[in-house]
């Protein structure tokens, strides 16, 4: 979606989907709590036209815009961290596949120091959130012909993207975005052909109940301290 989409054009699913990524972004970054992102994301899947979806990311960054690279994330909680989730040694699977199909790397899998896959007229998922990692920097050199690869890194993860897209492109808005300490390196290559290799950072189902139910304590904790300045009174 441009900034001269004319504000009355039906927007498609594909537009409400950039604009929920987005949304997941700030969330995943701090710029939007449960309840804000809660309401937008309604409002997103509502939305009939570009003019309702404008005003809901006009106040978050997007690609394109240069952000202060100041970390506002929490000290990791005790526990392994990302020294445990390096694990060396050789990784889950190598390379994957798709012609006119599909293929997904997800959930608890270990990510090899180089991994290779193709999609000719299909689509591949490539899922580190939960994943382990063979080494501290990893690669991912993705062909895309006529067909897409979608990369999703958890947040944290450095990622650099030196892809080449021939009527085709590679996605770059998770540049820039400095890694955290001891997290894994990624770094995304290869080749799209009228086809596209995406790059997003999501937080895992697990990691958003976490979030929800930290944020639900804190409305009950302020309604508390609220009941008791007013009884003081």
């Amino acid at each position: 979606m441009t900034d001269d989409a004319v504000p009355d054009l039906r927007a498609s699913d594909a537009d409400r989907e950039k604009v929920a990524d987005i949304l997941r972004d700030a969330l995943a970054e701090g710029r939007l709590d449960m309840e804000e992102f809660e309401e937008r994301l309604d409002a997103t899947y509502k939305a009939r036209t570009y003019g309702e979806l404008a005003p809901i990311t006009r106040d978050l960054p997007v690609a394109g815009v240069t952000v202060p690279a100041v970390s506002l994330t929490k000290d990791p909680a005790a526990g392994p961290g990302w020294s445990g989730r390096i694990t060396g040694g050789e990784g889950t699977s190598t390379w994957a596949v798709a012609v006119m199909s599909g293929f997904q790397r997800k959930g608890r899998w270990t990510m090899p120091r180089r991994f290779t896959c193709l999609a000719f007229w299909g689509g591949g998922e490539i899922d580190l959130r939960e994943a382990d990692f063979a080494d501290r920097e990893v690669e991912i050199n993705a062909f895309a012909i006529m067909g897409g690869v979608d990369v999703i890194v958890p947040p944290g993860v450095e990622v650099v993207v030196r892809g080449i897209g021939v009527m085709g492109g590679f996605d770059h808005r998770e540049e820039g975005v400095p890694g955290e300490p001891g997290a894994p390196r990624v770094i995304v290559t290869g080749f799209a052909l009228w086809g596209g290799v995406g790059v997003q950072r999501k937080l895992t189902r697990a990691e958003k109940l976490r979030i929800r139910e930290e944020r639900r304590q804190e409305k009950l904790e302020r309604r508390a301290g609220r009941r008791e300045l007013d009884g003081e009174r």
